[in-house]
């Protein structure tokens, strides 16, 4: 496969006239200075480092305000009862509309923090990796790539008490939990591109024991919610005698491997020294937002030379523009200035590389540039579009993630796959009329 771009972004800055030639869904030459028809300006894709699927179904239906003072933990407690109806077949369907939405916005993968392994009120399905198996169809289906990865949850807090409720069906044991991953990676056996990690949820609903062997467990990136919410901190400390980030640094060996998604809740000097791990941080601000989860510590991090990339959590709103731009509004909110993360430079290409980086490394894939040998995670935008009329360069991505709109994006490459052609996913019918009668069926019973 060839394509043209009249501009792209390559590695060392951006190029005209740009032909790239697609092998194997690798991207196989990159040559510029060759004139031809073709698009406007291709990027490299990021990757969506963040996600729970299932919870795309709820979007819209936790906006009213409970008794007392809403949060986090109100919030989940309304999760518990919608996945509580959830099947099988509701996941796929569910996932397969999610990466559709993903793919349109312009992400190329997902890193899949898959929580929701059993049937309700615990127990396993025949095949203890049934629900892995379904979001490794969905990926099928509709070409988005796929970071795997089964979340290991335990205990109902860092006290170590039983799992109940809604938690019944991510809950696993030491086996139960091996033969998840092991069926985990035999479902992503037809995906050329697919990786397997391994995500222990969080400091409060994994043991001590298996945080020590969790990197041993496969070969692929690590995930972990960290310091999301002030309680989680204040459990841990009361608990193990440290904040969750504090305690991490002490006794995890964090590398490049790990992502350390949300990390609102740090210290300065928890920030510049989980930075210098090398791990990435795992940023979802629409989620962070709607959570009412508190504000990352960006400059920090950054002037600590750390890693981030977004991700799409809960799914309330899959955009990667608006991912992008409220991680900058909000640092803007904080500090009452304008271009906070920026440094002397355009905003919109600082998060941009940020984004494709990070993402790549969070997902184990090699992605995130146009450059030989990397997958084709590409995506072209309508620069017919009077948001981009006349603007070059940089100010493309300025434009694209400050003043756009949605269906921006024209087309989509996933390890090669042209998944999304004229602003639409290929699959975007059938996997929405598969998606609207879970809906009807799941709201019908709330």
């Amino acid at each position: 496969m060839i394509l043209h771009a009249e501009t792209a972004l390559l590695p060392d800055g951006w190029a005209r006239d740009v032909r790239l030639r697609i092998e194997d869904g690798r991207i196989a030459e990159v040559t510029t200075g060759v004139p031809g028809p073709g698009h406007g300006v291709i990027l490299p894709a990021p990757v969506n480092l963040h996600s729970h699927m299932f919870q795309r179904a709820m979007a819209g239906m936790t906006e009213g305000r409970t008794a007392g003072q809403d949060s986090f933990w109100t919030w989940r407690t309304l999760m518990y009862r919608f996945l509580d109806r959830l099947t099988p077949e509701d996941v796929q369907a569910i996932a397969a509309q999610a990466m559709v939405e993903m793919a349109e916005s312009g992400f190329a993968a997902v890193c899949e923090f898959h929580y929701l392994h059993h049937p309700v009120g615990g127990g396993i399905y025949a095949d203890p990796a049934e629900m892995s198996g379904r979001i490794a169809a969905a990926a099928a289906e509709t070409g988005l790539g796929l970071t795997h990865l089964p979340v290991i949850y335990e205990q109902g807090g860092v006290d170590g008490r039983a799992l109940s409720g809604g938690q019944l069906r991510f809950g696993s044991s030491s086996d139960t939990y091996a033969a998840v991953l092991d069926g985990a990676g035999r479902a992503l056996a037809g995906l050329p591109d697919a990786v397997l990690g391994v995500a222990p949820h969080s400091l409060r609903a994994v043991s001590r024991a298996t945080l020590d062997r969790v990197a041993g467990m496969t070969t692929g990136p690590i995930h972990i919610h960290i310091a999301e919410q002030l309680a989680e901190v204040a459990e841990v400390q009361a608990a193990w005698g440290a904040r969750p980030v504090d305690w991490a640094l002490a006794n995890l060996a964090l590398d490049a491997r790990w992502c350390m998604i949300h990390a609102t809740q740090m210290t300065p000097a928890e920030t510049t020294a989980l930075a210098r791990t090398g791990a990435v941080a795992g940023l979802c601000p629409i989620t962070e937002a709607n959570l009412g989860d508190g504000i990352f510590d960006a400059p920090g991090w950054l002037a600590s030379g750390g890693a981030f990339g977004v991700g799409t959590d809960s799914n309330v709103r899959v955009s990667l523009a608006e991912e992008l731009r409220l991680l900058e509004y909000s640092q803007r909110l904080q500090h009452k200035a304008r271009a906070v993360m920026a440094d002397n430079r355009s905003t919109g290409r600082l998060l941009w590389d940020g984004a494709t980086k990070g993402g790549a490394q969070a997902a184990g894939r090699r992605a995130g540039r146009i450059a030989v040998g990397e997958w084709a995670d590409l995506l072209a935008l309508d620069t017919g579009d009077v948001r981009l009329e006349g603007l070059h360069g940089d100010a493309v991505l300025d434009a694209f993630v400050f003043a756009g709109r949605d269906g921006l994006v024209t087309d989509l490459w996933s390890a090669g796959r042209h998944i999304v052609r004229a602003g639409e996913h290929s699959a975007r019918d059938a996997v929405a009329d598969r998606f609207r009668a879970t809906l009807r069926r799941l709201r019908d019973a709330l």
